[in-house]
């Protein structure tokens, strides 16, 4: 039980400090409430779930990192530098291809429901 409370407090830790982590957390509420409003197959659901928890795992990685080199290394390092730009590479390499699976799953069904 203190281990699930300490990821708890990691999660409440990245939203209260992370505005990058509110915006992910407000970008996959969207997405789901989309996805509710046009009926997505269980498939399609797993799928986007999957790619919201895979960005939101990346971002709180990316936090964890920028943490941890703040810690060892609190004078600007190149090699601190370059741990910090990698990290944060691969939450906007995730944000941006969880974007593009979110437009081809919600895209067309959206298109249909304003389209008529």
């Amino acid at each position: 039980m203190a281990s699930l409370a300490v990821a708890f407090s990691g999660i409440g830790f990245a939203l209260r400090t992370q505005s990058h982590m509110r915006f992910h957390a407000f970008a996959a509420l969207m997405a789901c409430v989309l996805g509710w409003t046009v009926s997505l197959k269980p498939l399609e659901w797993a799928i986007i779930l999957l790619v919201i928890a895979i960005v939101i795992s990346a971002e709180m990685i990316n936090t964890a990192v920028e943490q941890a080199v703040n810690l060892a290394s609190p004078s600007i390092h190149p090699v601190a530098k370059i741990a910090k730009d990698v990290a944060a590479g691969a939450v906007l390499f995730a944000a941006a291809i969880s974007a593009i699976i979110g437009l081809l799953i919600l895209g067309p069904p959206l298109w249909r429901l304003l389209a008529g």
